[in-house]
């Protein structure tokens, strides 16, 4: 019982970071693809909620592979040996959690390149935020996944 509590919580937490996240997407959505210039012409609104867009982006990614992703393993009596977080993806692929391990380590890639700031050059920061906008979908289908794979274990 210990495993399924500790996967509904960290499953609740993906779900309020989700959320947020596809609230700050639906409030961007017309300006994605972002050029440059327009995002200098972004209000002080606009761009709160494009630093809403980044922190839950990373927030999610964040908690879906260090909590959520070893309570799936957990949840699935799947833990085993696994010492490296490569090992885990790698597992959750195979048991159907997740459906590629290198899509997810590009997400996670992804969540590291927003740790870097550009504040003087607006053509890296639109090709960033253009870049995630499109991965975002990802993000959000692999939760989906995840919750549907767990349904036969949470309902023993």
């Amino acid at each position: 019982m210990r495993a399924l509590e500790a996967f509904e919580g960290s499953l609740d937490v993906c779900e309020r970071h989700a959320d947020r996240l596809r609230w700050a997407m639906g409030e961007l959505s017309r300006h994605f693809p972002l050029s440059p210039g327009e995002l200098g012409e972004l209000t002080d609104v606009e761009l709160a909620i494009i630093d809403q867009f980044i922190v839950r982006f990373s927030k999610l990614q964040d908690a879906m592979g260090a909590k959520l992703f070893p309570n799936v393993l957990a949840l699935t009596q799947e833990h085993g040996d696994l010492p490296t977080f490569i090992d885990k993806v790698n597992k959750l692929e195979k048991i159907g959690a997740i459906e590629s391990a290198s899509a997810w380590l590009r997400l996670r890639e992804m969540r590291n390149q927003f740790a870097h700031d550009y504040p003087d050059d607006p053509e890296i920061q639109a090709g960033l935020l253009n870049k995630a906008y499109g991965m975002a979908d990802d993000l959000l289908d692999c939760l989906s996944h995840i919750k549907v794979f767990s349904e036969p274990y949470r309902a023993m």
